[in-house]
């Protein structure tokens, strides 16, 4: 009887020793795959706590770019009612004419009150015109100031033509006596440059005496630096 009792309690006892080895096991393996999982859940919120980063960031840059084009458009049209306000007694008698662009100010200068036709010496009327956009324009020592020719399509006269073969001729000649001009009374050289385009950049039509009168004309265009570098890059 003693001896099937042992027998009993040792296969017992086996049985137990079995059923804790499986269940270590099968605890060792719940635990690694747990382990697995943390470790992907942790590496998961690490990718996202880096995405929400850089889209914080990006947001910053965005909201530091739109109050810059908000200051930039505030700045210009704080220059633009300047030059108006400088200039307005000769928008109102028709001589000159302010434009606003994105990154741009001109003034287009009437033909007929600042030369003879034909010719590109100033007349005296236009030069006092001019020293009042001189004095309108030192405030603007952040802008690139490009002084353009332009013509309506007559031909020069042959009698002139010795001095100015074509337009083309004429409308830069006139530029570059505006942009002496505006140097004699205070603009910096640096900032300026002349050039033509003699008819080939009409604002009205030619075939009638108002539309020509209208494309004989000298544009000022003041011009963000920004704007110059960025084409200066673009052409290299």
């Amino acid at each position: 009887m003693n001896k099937k009792i042992r027998a009993a309690i040792a296969v017992l006892a086996a049985a137990l020793v079995m059923s804790a080895c499986v269940s270590t096991g099968e605890y060792n393996k719940m635990q690694a795959g747990k382990d697995a999982e943390i470790a992907k859940l942790s590496q998961n919120n690490a990718v996202l706590t880096e995405q929400n980063t850089a889209k914080l960031q990006q947001v910053n840059t965005l909201e530091q770019q739109k109050y810059a084009l908000l200051e930039a458009n505030k700045q210009r049209q704080k220059q633009y009612d300047a030059l108006v306000l400088g200039l307005a007694k000769e928008v109102e008698k028709g001589n000159l004419q302010v434009r606003q662009y994105q990154n741009m100010l001109a003034v287009d200068l009437a033909e007929k009150i600042f030369f003879d036709s034909g010719r590109a010496a100033l007349k005296p009327g236009g030069k006092e015109i001019l020293k009042k956009v001189g004095a309108a324009l030192k405030g603007y020592e952040n802008k690139f100031i490009r002084v353009v020719g332009h013509t309506d399509n007559v031909p020069v006269a042959k009698a002139l033509q010795g001095t100015f073969p074509t337009n083309w001729e004429l409308s830069v000649a006139r530029a570059t006596n505006v942009v002496r001009y505006l140097q004699e009374v205070g603009i910096s050289p640096e900032h300026m440059v002349p050039s033509g385009r003699a008819e080939y950049d009409p604002i009205a039509t030619n075939d009638t005496p108002e539309g020509r009168q209208k494309n004989r004309r000298i544009e000022i265009l003041l011009i963000d630096h920004s704007l110059v570098d960025e084409m200066s890059k673009q052409l290299k």
